[in-house]
């Protein structure tokens, strides 16, 4: 039986040590241990000695609580030479012997040759001696088995509290790499259209490049913005359909319908005006009809929430796929909420898309 520690890795914290005299003094389940197994003790050597009980009781006593600070101090033993729990079986064994000894001197009034001399008295001392060896080490064992036990369970608990904290580290390193990846997209989409205005020299353009100003003011922020809310996504949404409605004011109308229940919940900066952009780019701009765009979030009965996007645009082709934009943002939705949150694209009836979103508020 081996009672050696697991050996903690090379980046482990070595736990701060307790001080000298706190280790000393027993603990109070250790006294009481003590004080049960010596009165059962003198109890069970009553009948194979001529002492009261009171005598043998306070002599186990005083023997059990030596070998309990023996136990304890060798426990402070810190060589690699001997492993610590034989050093403590074997200060268990050395105090069994000398403590029934210091009784037995005790009573001779430290003459240890009138203690050689009473046979009664030396017999005595190897009985309390031997008991004390025997239950002494096994007791001892027992509490080394709990201990060794005890830090291991810690230990456990330790390592899973490190794993899930570097699970959710490597999430939100995951998250701000894919945000940092949407910037350039959402630029290059912006002063595309304001180009195209500027280009066909539409009276237009003053008006919309000022309200462009004014909306990249308000949405730089939000890209690195960790504690964005949904209420923060529709200003932003709201911002966007107004510079769009500018653009093609009898093409575009919009409606927006944020209930105030789920407005404070944390989302991910950007990922609702992803697909509002898609229905403007591929719903609306191709069109050559007038069409609407309709984004809204509500709490369902099962506690969830449902966020959807839809336009009355174009529709699915049967060429389109799962563009870079829409699979950044499923994978931004799946590291901040987690597996099974993403984006489900349908014909919206009588023509155009809708997206819709379900996942569980974060706290």
């Amino acid at each position: 039986m081996s009672f050696a520690l697991p050996t903690l890795g090379a980046g482990s914290r070595t736990p701060a040590r307790p001080p000298l005299r706190r280790v000393l003094l027993p603990r109070r389940r250790q006294l009481l241990t003590v004080v049960v197994v010596a009165l059962l003790v003198a109890g069970a050597l009553r009948p194979f000695a001529h002492n009261p009980y009171i005598e043998l009781a306070g002599e186990t006593l005083f023997v059990g609580l030596m070998l309990l600070f023996a136990f304890n101090a060798a426990g402070q033993w810190r060589q690699d030479a001997v492993p610590r729990w034989l050093v403590q079986v074997i200060a268990i064994a050395v105090a069994a012997m000398l403590s029934p000894l210091i009784v037995q001197l005790l009573t001779f009034g430290g003459d240890f040759s009138a203690f050689l001399g009473s046979r009664g008295h030396v017999r005595g001392y190897v009985l309390v001696m031997t008991v004390a060896v025997i239950i002494g080490t096994l007791v001892a064992l027992g509490a080394l088995y709990s201990e060794r036990d005890a830090q291991a369970r810690a230990q456990a608990l330790q390592f899973a509290l490190e794993k899930e904290t570097l699970q959710r580290q490597a999430a939100d390193a995951r998250l701000h790499l894919m945000t940092a990846q949407i910037q350039p997209h959402f630029l290059f989409n912006t002063l595309a259209n304001v180009q195209e205005l500027v280009e066909s020299g539409s009276p237009r353009a003053a008006p919309v490049f000022r309200s462009l100003i004014d909306y990249l003011c308000a949405a730089m922020p939000r890209l690195s913005q960790e504690d964005a809310t949904l209420a923060d996504e529709e200003r932003l949404v709201r911002a966007y359909l107004d510079l769009m409605q500018m653009r093609m004011p009898d093409r575009l109308s919009y409606r927006v319908d944020i209930d105030p229940e789920v407005a404070l919940m944390h989302f991910p900066p950007m990922a609702l005006l992803t697909l509002v952009e898609n229905a403007i780019r591929h719903g609306i701009d191709p069109g050559c009809e007038a069409g609407s765009v309709e984004v809204g979030a509500r709490r369902e009965l099962d506690g969830s929430v449902h966020l959807w996007v839809s336009d009355t645009g174009v529709g699915l082709s049967d060429e389109a796929g799962e563009g870079t934009g829409l699979a950044n943002l499923n994978a931004r939705l799946a590291a901040f909420f987690g597996e099974g949150a993403r984006v489900e694209l349908s014909e919206h009836a009588p023509h155009g898309v809708r997206a819709d979103i379900r996942v569980h508020m974060r706290a």
